[in-house]
């Protein structure tokens, strides 16, 4: 299996029975823009159909995994819902269908049938916090910082978070990270349970533990993915379906847009509640 040099956020390589993929951007922070969202799927449908490939280790370039969702670039997705106010219903129609794809690429990591393991330096915000917690094992460097950072910018996190998170660190702390949005420490991280483990070289940690998985039993290793995810699927697609609707309906708000105008100018948000 290849991949033509037509990817542009994603870099693919293949080492034995590991598969190596790396955020490489193109936007600053390797922040998630539309080509993220197109080639994300992509690549997981197709390494989680290869039978050469046994694990997956996911890492993002340039010392950060992820700024999260690149708000600039996706600007043309939320701009003709917001210019609306959300009164025209072919555009929030419109609007969920697009929430959805993005859900389903997130989803598409969490779909492979191959054991993914997230190695995370730097920051991990937003989406960034949504792709890992779609993989199976995350580990982190000392330095990293992570995110759920929706909340500041005016947006109910609909890409996975909210519905994944619960089960990895308890209902308790991800209302606490979710309702503040606060920055939290690897080491924070690591006590919650979000990571495993933390070591300084965090992508040669996950090079062993990729390996340690490719070296068992591939039917086995499956099974056992399939075993854990059974029942959690349907409770995680209920809760993205509700979502979408939730933002279809009330993210188009003067506080969003308030929000992006602040992120664009860089100066804090004051929010109204319109």
């Amino acid at each position: 299996m290849t991949f033509d040099s037509a990817l542009l956020s994603l870099n693919v390589e293949l080492k034995g029975p590991v598969a190596e993929v790396r955020l490489i951007g193109p936007s600053k922070g390797n922040a998630m823009g539309p080509d993220f969202w197109t080639e994300l799927p992509r690549v997981f449908e197709a390494l989680g159909a290869d039978d050469e490939v046994r694990a997956i280790l996911l890492y993002g370039s340039g010392g950060t995994f992820s700024y999260g969702l690149d708000l600039p670039a996706m600007q043309p997705v939320f701009a003709p819902l917001l210019e609306s106010r959300g009164t025209d219903a072919r555009l929030r129609s419109s609007f969920r269908r697009q929430i959805q794809e993005l859900q389903d690429a997130v989803s598409s990591v969490a779909r492979c049938g191959k054991p993914v393991i997230a190695a995370v330096e730097g920051w991990c915000i937003g989406g960034g916090v949504d792709v890992i917690s779609a993989a199976d094992i995350r580990i982190a460097s000392p330095g990293a910082t992570f995110s759920i950072r929706e909340v500041r910018v005016g947006i109910v996190a609909d890409l996975g978070s909210l519905q994944r998170l619960p089960a990895i660190i308890g209902a308790g702390a991800t209302r606490h990270l979710a309702l503040t949005g606060e920055d939290f420490t690897a080491q924070r991280a690591h006590e919650l349970g979000l990571v495993t483990e933390l070591a300084d070289d965090v992508v040669a940690r996950g090079r062993e533990l990729a390996a340690r998985i490719a070296a068992n039993p591939p039917l086995v290793v499956q099974g056992v993915k399939r075993v854990l995810d059974q029942g959690a699927e349907q409770a995680v697609q209920t809760g993205l379906d509700y979502v979408q609707v939730w933002n279809t309906a009330f993210l188009p708000s003067r506080d969003f847009a308030e929000a992006t105008r602040a992120f664009a100018e860089r100066r804090p948000a004051v929010f109204t509640g319109d």
